[in-house]
């Protein structure tokens, strides 16, 4: 895959940036637009989306330094200065960091969580086609008919058959994004599209940890770091389910 997309004088445009910049915005122009559809106040959706993006990847680069907290030691400033970050620091920075603007802002943050976790599954989705941009995140090896061989990659071992487990990841996450808007379509309660966000996005991260290749995102026993903290976040979702369910009847009886 190419990462450099585009070279002009000394600036040079990265696969991964870009996608992430493409997400961003996409995730920018569908929260506003269903904010005015759902007479919420879109003005607060574009600091909504910089807060969770400073929030989440500062986040993600505190998980990753986390996971691994042996190079960390041996030295920090090379660490903190790499492109490695794991999602669901991200995750779940991002979410802590839209509920103190909800709480400054004195938003209700159920309606604004379930308003954000849509566009932030489609965000997603263009991140990972950055990674298979870049080569990491990569598959294991196989044999299969559907791999991809990177050739000039640097993080990905090249010209070596891998599971495309990013553009699996990216096809879930756009998958995700619609059925989250039919959900909320449908939802009885404010907090329930959140809800469904974190448990059907920690089962599908669960399995295809299992395709993962990459070995320096950290273990916890026979899981990776990702799938040990999916079983907490999908009991989050549940949890979250429920307490939706509770408040808004709560708020009909009052």
């Amino acid at each position: 895959m190419k990462n450099e997309l585009l070279t002009i004088g000394p600036l040079t445009v990265y696969g991964y940036g870009f996608m992430i910049a493409v997400g961003l915005l996409c995730a920018w122009y569908t929260a506003e637009k269903r904010a005015r559809k759902l007479h919420l106040a879109y003005e607060h959706v574009f600091y909504l989306v910089v807060w969770c993006a400073i929030g989440g990847f500062a986040s993600a680069k505190i998980l990753f330094c986390i996971t691994e907290w042996r190079s960390f030691l041996e030295d920090p400033l090379q660490l903190i200065g790499s492109e490695g970050f794991v999602v669901y620091g991200g995750i779940i920075g991002g979410i802590l960091s839209g509920w103190i603007y909800c709480r400054v802002k004195k938003l209700k943050f159920l309606s604004y969580f379930d308003l954000m976790m849509p566009s932030i599954a489609l965000a997603q989705g263009f991140g990972r086609i950055g990674c298979f941009l870049a080569g990491c995140c990569y598959g294991k090896e196989t044999s299969g008919p559907l791999s991809v061989t990177f050739t000039n990659s640097d993080f990905a071992p090249n010209n070596v058959a891998l599971i495309p487990t990013q553009i699996y990841s990216s096809i879930l996450d756009f998958g995700h994004f619609f059925l989250l808007l039919y959900i909320a379509r449908h939802k009885k309660a404010d907090g329930q599209v959140a809800a469904c966000y974190l448990i059907f996005y920690s089962i599908g991260r669960f399995v295809l940890e299992f395709f993962r290749g990459d070995l320096e995102r950290g273990s916890v026993g026979n899981l990776s770091t990702s799938q040990f903290i999916s079983i907490f976040t999908v009991l989050a979702g549940i949890l979250t389910w429920f307490l939706a369910e509770k408040m808004n009847k709560s708020e009909k009886r009052a």
